[in-house]
């Protein structure tokens, strides 16, 4: 961690907010768990939160596609985890789409108070509009590292995540039940498809 000295002569700690985005089956979570584990590594204090409703693979561990784990708290709202993040040096969000717009004044907040931050969610929703908190999230960012999935259609560089089952709900947890990583194009097609 990165640190001055001001005035008085105490070390103060340099916030910062990194931003992980990309579709479903980018690697965004695998991301944030390579990064929390470096920093727990480095003997940093690291705690992650999510969602309470994101209870797909487990109710309090970070789960990625690929089954690595790490442990969480379940929050419900942006503001429980400014209460909890107390004596931390980092902290993790996973799935922040699903937060409210609260997320955005709450990383600033950690980052002020010398805390890196680490966030981690989808871009854009099933329909390729921006999703949530992260258009956001990502405009005061320090830095923003975009993953890719491959579309499942044309081996591209995957742009949004396609949902294959029936339903307007923007919130719709799934897997590959529900949902494909697409490129522009082949979305492109597939939503002209589903008009025919």
């Amino acid at each position: 961690m990165f640190s001055e000295r001001d005035t008085k002569g105490p070390v103060l700690r340099k916030g910062s907010i990194e931003v992980v985005c990309g579709s479903m089956f980018s690697g965004k979570t695998e991301e944030l768990i390579r990064r929390m584990k470096r920093a727990k590594f480095a003997k940093l204090r690291v705690e992650i939160y999510k969602p309470a409703i994101d209870v797909r693979y487990s109710e309090e561990d970070v789960v990625s596609h690929d089954r690595n784990v790490i442990q969480s708290t379940p929050v419900e709202s942006s503001q429980t985890i400014l209460l909890l993040a107390n004596e931390i040096d980092v902290v993790g969000i996973d799935e922040a789409q699903f937060f409210d717009m609260g997320i955005v004044d709450v990383c600033q907040q950690l980052a002020e108070r010398g805390i890196r931050v680490i966030v981690a969610g989808l871009d854009l929703d099933f329909r390729g509009v921006p999703f949530g908190p992260m258009p956001a999230l990502m405009a005061i960012a320090d830095d923003v590292y975009k993953a890719h999935a491959i579309c499942v259609q044309c081996g591209d560089l995957a742009y949004v995540s396609h949902r294959l089952v029936q339903s307007d709900k923007r919130v719709l947890l799934g897997e590959t039940e529900s949902y494909e990583p697409l490129c522009r194009v082949c979305y492109n097609k597939a939503k002209m498809a589903e008009k025919e």
